[in-house]
């Protein structure tokens, strides 16, 4: 039976694996990418601690899958699927957004409150100019 590959759990080891199928060294793929080759040894180790936050990190991830031969958007969504943490997904449009609805309430309440007190703030003034006409 053979080995089910699961990009949940071994990326950085399948882009090694890619890299390598295709003879290419990390020094060429660093010359290619202008990416340092100690950030490429850390996505082969899946050791995002050393890779940029957000866009930066898939975008290293899409230029690597690029010079190894690999589909980069399937790439990144892999990458997503390995390290769903907010440093990795910030912003991306593989990560459906997030509903927060006690942060939605508070901006609706905050619109209203804000109505209310313009409201105040003009029946105020047309009282004043009303009776200041007397």
């Amino acid at each position: 039976m053979a080995a089910v590959e699961r990009p949940d759990l071994d990326f950085g080891a399948r882009m090694k694996r890619a890299r390598e199928a295709r003879g290419v060294s990390l020094r060429q793929i660093a010359e290619a990418t202008k990416l340092s080759i100690s950030a490429l040894e850390a996505l082969e180790r899946d050791d995002i601690s050393r890779l940029p936050g957000g866009i930066f990190s898939r975008a290293f991830v899409r230029s690597y899958a690029v010079e190894v031969g690999m589909d980069p958007e399937r790439a990144v969504r892999d990458f997503i699927a390995r390290f769903p943490h907010d440093s990795v997904t910030q912003g991306s449009p593989h990560v459906p957004p997030v509903f927060d609805g006690d942060a939605d309430n508070r901006r609706r309440r905050a619109g209203v409150i804000a109505m209310v007190l313009v409201l105040i703030v003009l029946a105020g003034a047309g009282i004043l100019y009303v009776v200041s006409l007397r």
